[in-house]
């Protein structure tokens, strides 16, 4: 088994991140996969950011598509700028944030766009949010689903849970796991995607434990260290 490089939304030493030009230049690089963050607007646009809110705009969840930064890309437009790449894709959907959603319709609708554009392969589903996982289970049994893991919570229980519910990887930080936990999840048939690793020890460190996929904002070094081993 060979290690995967995921660049952590996009190539982002150059370019800002979850931009379109952020997932050109990983792809220009090489990786073999990216990751990315999707939320959704005021009037039901989804659209790629990190982060809940916009600096002088305000929550995602509370403004129109119009209103967003010009390089705020949505969904859509990104997966047409990643086609050849494996993408995880993130649904930010957590209690704590403005405009959380309880019923699935999120993840409905992410699901039907991915499937609207031919996406149901090469990807990966991913998020903190248990109940969204399921969502996308249930929407898409087909599709990879990856818990998101915090790293203030015990991430063997967690493994276990995920693979009770037929869920296909865990996402834990780093930082969190050692070679019991991944031999575990390899056991249960799970695989272990970690986030976000960018020194050279630490990749090593991964790529000892036969680690699934690094998630990195190295891509660079992540897939040199791969070519090496």
């Amino acid at each position: 088994m060979t290690t995967e490089i995921f660049a952590h939304r996009g190539l982002h030493i150059t370019e800002v991140e979850n931009s379109i030009p952020a997932f050109l230049e990983a792809k220009a690089l090489g990786v073999h996969g990216v990751e990315l963050d999707v939320r959704r607007t005021k009037d039901g646009a989804l659209v790629v950011h990190h982060d809940a809110d916009i600096e002088g705009i305000g929550n995602i969840a509370d403004v129109e598509l119009r209103e967003l930064p010009a390089g705020v890309a949505t969904l859509g437009d990104v997966m047409t700028a990643c086609a050849g790449m494996k993408v995880n894709v993130e649904i930010k959907n957590w209690h704590e944030d403005a405009g959380y959603d309880p019923s699935g319709s999120l993840a409905t609708q992410t699901m039907d766009l991915l499937a609207h554009m031919g996406w149901l392969e090469d990807i990966i589903v991913s998020s903190f949010d248990l109940d969204t996982c399921r969502a996308v289970k249930s929407i898409a049994p087909s599709v990879p689903v990856g818990w998101l893991l915090h790293w203030n919570e015990p991430p063997l229980e967690n493994a276990r849970r995920a693979h009770e519910l037929g869920l296909q990887a865990v996402h834990p930080h780093f930082l969190t796991i050692d070679d019991s936990f991944v031999a575990q999840c390899h056991q249960w048939g799970l695989d272990v995607n970690v986030w976000t690793v960018n020194k050279e020890a630490d990749m090593r460190s991964m790529l000892a434990l036969g680690v699934d996929t690094i998630i990195s904002d190295d891509p660079g070094l992540g897939l040199r260290l791969v070519g090496e081993a």
